[in-house]
């Protein structure tokens, strides 16, 4: 297909006004950056019942999450809820970021969001990430009650770098016989480099380019680190059975959609449930713009719906982990 007719404008725009690379300005300049200007394309923020903010006390560290509540509840009716980690290359992107998508998938799909800040490289390099990402999985557990989250209705999801990281915890919580509902995998990384065709045959001319992601790569896993490493590249894990079922959204002119697509067939080939679709004429970070891309907004309502589906289904899956 071709690609989007406001899609072909956000290029146009971007190439008008000839901003310098992430990469020649740096991590910190660049996280600014993107502070500034990622909700530019937003859909306009849900209203939410509360919003507040948790400090996570782990080993060694406090992060921060941020809970999204759609409605008033309270213990005797707990919520399903979505562990949502942000996309940025893992190096750039925070909460502040990706606050109305939250919003939007706590609104849309009934539950409780928690939107995990985790660390950033350069800074904090593999696997600060996502050793954020499995600890505040298991906080999620053991704080379920006071929290008001029903234990049997836990999904994992993200965008980017933040797929990748909802796609790894799938995998710890399968090794730790801890039940999702769903992963909920928004174009996501799943190999440690950039060898399949769409990385070469998209490699310039729509946002997200070869040089940027190797840029991130670079910030995110030192040279001593194996790039095959499951926790970073998912699709590398010796085996995907029994893990969450997966609904996956692909960009057809996004660098990453090949690994993504390897990624859906991996899963289907184990056994999992997969549900993915390749938005036509989209390219990397859509998700993003639906506030002026209308062709966004239905990915919007399918991963909504898909988290919807997930949750009723788990609701009568059994009793939930600690019970």
């Amino acid at each position: 297909m071709p690609l989007d007719p406001q899609i072909e404008k956000i290029l146009y725009w971007a190439q008008r006004a000839n901003a310098p690379t992430f990469q020649s300005i740096g991590a910190q300049a660049a996280r600014a950056f993107y502070e500034r200007t990622a909700l530019t394309l937003e859909i306009a923020a849900r209203e939410m019942h509360q919003v507040q903010d948790h400090a996570l006390a782990l080993a060694g560290r406090t992060i921060t999450t941020r809970q999204y509540t759609p409605r008033p509840h309270g213990p005797a009716e707990p919520m399903p809820a979505l562990l949502y980690f942000h996309g940025g290359g893992f190096t750039i992107g925070s909460i502040d970021t990706h606050d109305r998508i939250c919003r939007m998938l706590a609104a849309d799909a009934d539950c409780l969001v928690f939107s995990v800040d985790y660390r950033l490289a350069p800074e904090h390099p593999f696997p600060a990430a996502v050793d954020d990402a499995f600890d505040s999985l298991h906080w999620l557990l053991a704080q379920a009650d006071a929290l008001g989250v029903d234990r049997r209705r836990i999904a994992v999801g993200g965008d980017s770098a933040g797929g990748t990281l909802a796609a790894a915890c799938a995998i710890h919580a399968r090794d730790r016989a801890i039940p999702l509902a769903l992963q909920l995998l928004i174009y996501p990384g799943t190999s440690g480099g950039q060898g399949t065709d769409s990385h070469r045959r998209l490699a310039r001319g729509y946002l997200l380019d070869a040089d940027l992601i190797r840029w991130f790569l670079g910030n995110y896993v030192p040279g001593t680190v194996d790039p095959n490493d499951w926790r970073l590249a998912p699709l590398n894990a010796p085996s995907l059975a029994r893990v969450a079922p997966a609904w996956i959204a692909l960009a057809e002119y996004d660098p990453l959609v090949d690994e993504g697509l390897d990624y859906a067939e991996r899963l289907r080939t184990a056994g999992v449930p997969v549900d993915c679709t390749v938005y036509a004429g989209m390219i990397h970070a859509f998700f993003q713009h639906a506030g002026f891309v209308v062709a966004a907004r239905k990915a919007h309502a399918d991963a909504s719906a898909a988290l919807g589906a997930a949750f009723a289904a788990a609701a009568g899956a059994g009793p939930a982990p600690g019970e």
